[in-house]
């Protein structure tokens, strides 16, 4: 009993102090926690354990898209052009090494390479490029054809295949013009406006008299048009008639400071022996270094007459060329003092279908010769 006695004995004073160490221990919590509330309040964080560094890592947290870029982003920077920086609207060409060039740079620079004299290189990697050592990359093509982008007028997403028939034909935000502008309205306005302005546009109800400028101007464009034709229908009425194909190859001058031109080998038309020759931006010092760029022609009549020859000339594209040539009737009358003619602008649309001509081994076109009857 005594021992029971000791036991109780002492385990009642060690009762008392467990429970005084209990009540402690949630004091000290219930301090903890009011200081982290106050934390809380004042905008502080406390912050967590430094990580182990022997801790394996853990599963990256995908990244939501806007933050690190969008996969188009991305692909944008690995599609676009070496040149100008920007995704290649039609054909994609790729020098021996892989880097990529849309149509239009890798043009320019096969036209710059021939007006500098110098072997064509690639922007990254300097190896040579040209027509028959570069390729076309049809899968980067595709890859680029679905890509999406945006709309100009509406701001939606489209893919780039369908872009421009949805900016042509479906948006409902594109640009169009009211129909009597045949009669002088300048409206233009989104689509789905054309409606409503239709509705109540005056010009359906102006006067003969106020209609008639409007139609004198429409006429004026439109004698121009059939002056041309009826021309070139008034021509091929003649008696003689030659036409040829002609290939311009280039030549250097033999000054100090050389410039690019052209010539054609000697050829017969009408029984006489012509050659033609022609020169970039009319022979200026540094061609290569302006971005517009034109081509002017002139016809030399090598044989020797006995009378004067007077005839009718024009070029036109030759039979395996795309470039755009619009036709411009020119005349000059040929003798022995008089044998060649000045030169004339070759009437290709703009600097972009020079680039074609330029860039191109040799320049292939058709000449027309109409003698005139006397």
């Amino acid at each position: 009993m005594s021992s029971l006695e000791e036991r109780d004995g002492v385990a009642a004073p060690g009762s008392s102090s467990a429970g005084m160490g209990v009540g402690a221990v949630g004091a000290a919590v219930e301090a903890v926690a009011g200081v982290a509330a106050m934390q809380e309040e004042v905008g502080i964080r406390r912050e967590g354990p430094e990580p182990d560094p022997d801790e394996p890592p853990k599963k990256r947290v995908r990244v939501p898209d806007g933050e690190s870029g969008k996969l188009e982003e991305r692909l944008y920077s690995v599609l676009c052009c070496t040149v100008c920086i920007d995704l290649p609207k039609a054909s994609v060409y790729q020098c021996s090494n892989g880097h990529l060039m849309c149509a239009g740079c890798f043009i320019h620079l096969l036209a710059d390479s021939r007006l500098k004299e110098e072997q064509a290189t690639c922007p990254n990697c300097r190896c040579e490029i040209s027509k028959n050592l570069c390729c076309r990359n049809l899968a980067v093509e595709k890859a680029v054809s679905e890509l999406p982008t945006e709309c100009a007028y509406c701001t939606k997403q489209f893919p780039r295949s369908s872009l421009e028939r949805h900016q042509k034909e479906d948006c409902q935000d594109r640009v169009t013009q009211c129909k009597y502008k045949r009669i002088g309205c300048p409206w233009k306005g989104p689509f789905q406006e054309l409606p409503a302005h239709e509705s109540e546009c005056s010009h359906p109800t102006k006067t003969g008299t106020e209609l008639m400028g409007i139609l004198g101007d429409m006429d004026q464009s439109h004698r121009r048009d059939m002056q041309l034709y009826n021309s070139i229908f008034g021509l091929l009425c003649y008696e003689k008639i030659g036409f040829t194909e002609v290939q311009f190859r280039p030549y250097r001058t033999d000054d100090f400071i050389t410039r690019l031109y052209y010539e054609t080998p000697r050829f017969t038309v009408l029984n006489q022996t012509w050659v033609l020759k022609a020169r970039v931006n009319d022979s200026e010092r540094n061609p290569n270094l302006s971005c517009k760029r034109t081509l002017s022609f002139q016809l030399i009549l090598k044989s020797k007459v006995n009378s004067a020859l007077e005839c009718s000339f024009l070029l036109l594209k030759g039979p395996y060329d795309d470039v755009r040539i619009k036709p411009v009737i020119h005349h000059h009358s040929f003798c022995n003092d008089a044998n060649e003619t000045e030169y004339v602008p070759l009437p290709i649309s703009d600097s972009v279908e020079c680039n074609k001509l330029l860039a191109a081994k040799n320049i292939n076109l058709r000449l027309f010769i109409f003698q005139v009857q006397k």
